[in-house]
């Protein structure tokens, strides 16, 4: 069998060789590694063929809408794991039923089409790729900014999440259709799933587009996002305070009073933080090195986090730490690392800004736009 072509061999070939091998009245045979090796790429050859059939069978039911509608999508979640069967899937036209499924009635479909994109395009620049060409950044961007059902919402913005992460065009045109105003919407929400989404995709862009802190300043986002910063759930004050962080490094000064609120807030988790037990604290990392870099950035002090040894446990290594905390455990620490310019070297706080600049910064730098982004852009005006 190990010298047959693989393209040959069927599902009950492949069961028979088994139990030529194995029928289990007695010990396993020894089996060569050349007929292993066999074995396993026909088998996974066999799979391969039949998931790329799977996809032209399941492209076809998505084109006649069936009954078991939610049943296939939740199929199809699980395949397209696999980013070789979610390129599969556009390869044999399955994509764009799919966008059309964002558009349907059922607010249960629209959730479950957006949650099968949101796979599907996940580190997978091939289908983001797609998925703009095919225009199916503006479904998901309606139904973020307007489905009337939150779930749907949600899952919206998790696919535009996983759309635009790493994507320029993507970024480009969520900025465009002023994504800001959206993710404000999201943040004064009572759903700690949606702000949660909402928080961490603003902390990407502002990563990402350094102008953009001056938005999210004079959008009102600050004041938000320091009410965030005492959520009960992690995740929400995690993403709220690494956005306040990106903010501080930015020079986005705050007011008086978001200063003073920002360190009473500040100083509860400190206080509680001090008080966890050592599996809390190993479970907090993240937050704890965010609060201490967040105090020292805005406050130009150490925390008692950092004083009493808090930032860094025992077994913890300096090379996991984020530039700022990993530099004042080094031999000669800078103090003043935490606040940084921007990539112009200027605060962008600095002199007046007219209405049309302001406008520009939602939109992004047109100077850094390629030629293939101000095409995408176009179309969509």
């Amino acid at each position: 069998m190990a010298g047959e072509s693989d393209s040959r061999v069927s599902w009950t070939e492949l069961l028979r060789w088994s139990l030529s091998h194995i029928d289990g009245t007695r010990p396993s045979p020894h089996i060569s590694e050349e007929n292993r090796r066999w074995f396993e790429e026909a088998v996974e050859a066999q799979a391969t063929v039949g998931m790329a059939q799977r996809m032209r069978d399941m492209t076809l039911l998505l084109l006649t809408s069936p009954s078991h509608l939610e049943d296939l999508l939740d199929e199809l979640h699980e395949h397209v794991e696999s980013i070789d069967i979610a390129n599969d899937l556009i390869s044999v036209g399955g994509l764009f039923p799919l966008l059309n499924y964002l558009k349907n009635s059922n607010a249960r479909i629209r959730a479950k089409a957006a949650q099968v994109i949101t796979t599907v395009v996940q580190n997978n620049p091939i289908s983001q790729q797609s998925v703009m060409e095919a225009s199916g950044f503006e479904p998901l961007f309606r139904n973020f900014m307007f489905d009337p059902d939150l779930t749907a919402r949600i899952k919206a913005l998790g696919a535009i999440s996983s759309l635009i992460r790493n994507n320029k065009l993507g970024v480009a045109a969520f900025r465009l259709a002023n994504g800001y105003a959206g993710l404000k919407d999201a943040l004064s929400s009572d759903s700690t799933r949606f702000q949660r989404k909402a928080l961490n995709l603003t902390l990407y862009l502002l990563t990402e587009c350094n102008s953009d802190c001056g938005v999210v300043t004079e959008l009102g986002f600050t004041q938000m996002m320091i009410h965030l910063a005492s959520s009960p759930d992690s995740g929400v004050r995690e993403a709220a305070l690494g956005s306040l962080l990106e903010l501080a490094r930015d020079n986005n000064l705050l007011t008086p009073t978001e200063g003073t609120r920002l360190r009473s807030i500040l100083q509860r988790r400190i206080d509680s933080i001090r008080v966890m037990s050592i599996e809390d604290l190993h479970a907090a990392l993240e937050e704890r090195r965010l609060v201490d870099s967040l105090w020292l950035a805005c406050y130009k002090e150490p925390s008692l986090l950092y004083e009493e040894g808090l930032v860094v446990l025992p077994g913890e290594d300096l090379f996991e730490l984020p530039p700022d905390v990993a530099n004042r455990f080094s031999e000669s620490p800078p103090r003043g690392s935490a606040m940084q310019p921007n990539s112009d070297g200027e605060s962008l706080n600095t002199g007046d800004t007219s209405s049309q600049d302001k406008k520009m910064l939602l939109i992004g730098d047109a100077t850094g736009t390629s030629s293939a982004e101000t095409s995408y852009l176009l179309r969509m005006q």
